[in-house]
């Protein structure tokens, strides 16, 4: 199952949340995000089909392997972009929208060129 914008946004909600140290529930997703919970509820049914999230036996969302992997790589993106956007001046708030745009977008190939050129200008200051 390949995911939409919206499937990598809930798996990168869902993979904050749970950084809290306690039990995410789709009320949590839905607060967080700012959606309904039947929205909330379809999209956590289809994360489930597609092999991306699971139920606990508290209730409890919880990433599989794959899960984990597109939240992690979603959130390490958000991150990298939000930080070099305030870095060269972008007000926190626009910083965060335009990671949030390009963090589902960009190409791994240029991602990961990207952070290796941040590096290496870190690196010669």
């Amino acid at each position: 199952m390949h995911l939409q914008e919206s499937g990598e946004m809930y798996l990168e909600t869902i993979h904050i949340l749970s950084q809290r140290g306690k039990g995410v529930r789709a009320v949590d997703v839905a607060e967080y995000m700012g959606f309904s919970k039947p929205s909330v509820s379809r999209a956590v049914g289809l994360l489930r089909s597609g092999g991306y999230l699971e139920l606990d036996e508290n209730g409890f969302l919880v990433l599989t392997d794959e899960g984990k992997y597109v939240a992690n790589r979603t959130y390490e993106r958000h991150l990298f972009f939000t930080n070099f956007f305030t870095s060269i001046g972008v007000s926190r708030e626009t910083a965060e929208d335009d990671a949030c745009k390009i963090e589902h977008d960009i190409s791994d190939e240029t991602f990961q060129a990207m952070k290796r050129y941040v590096k290496e200008q870190q690196e010669k200051a």
